[in-house]
């Protein structure tokens, strides 16, 4: 009898914090299909981490909520290590990251769940 009790219980407390998670937080396919990076909150941002591929754990961006599925921050480049404005669109998912420099010229990749 006080196992259902009990999953009733941890239900009602997880279901919240659940809840309060970003829906950009996850791991995701990046634009080459094979490598994957992962976003995860930081502070008052989201960081972009290289889960594998030629930079595993190498932090790529960070981005903060900027409203109705936008965010805004700094893309790098693990190649280079030069650090973009950066602009990250999420819709369903699919995620369409954005890096400009001197907001003239800027790529673009998609990335998906």
């Amino acid at each position: 009898m006080k196992l259902p009790r009990l999953s009733v219980l941890l239900t009602m407390v997880m279901a919240p914090a659940m809840a309060w998670a970003d829906p950009i937080e996850g791991e995701w396919i990046t634009t080459d299909g094979i490598s994957i990076a992962l976003i995860e909150g930081c502070g008052d941002r989201f960081c972009i981490i290289a889960k594998n591929g030629d930079w595993p754990g190498r932090e790529i961006g960070r981005v903060k909520p900027a409203g109705k599925g936008t965010y805004s921050g700094t893309i790098t480049d693990p190649r280079d290590e030069r650090t973009y404005s950066g602009r990250a669109t999420l819709k369903g998912n699919t995620l369409k990251l954005t890096g400009c420099a001197l907001k003239i010229f800027c790529q673009t990749e998609i990335w998906r769940r």
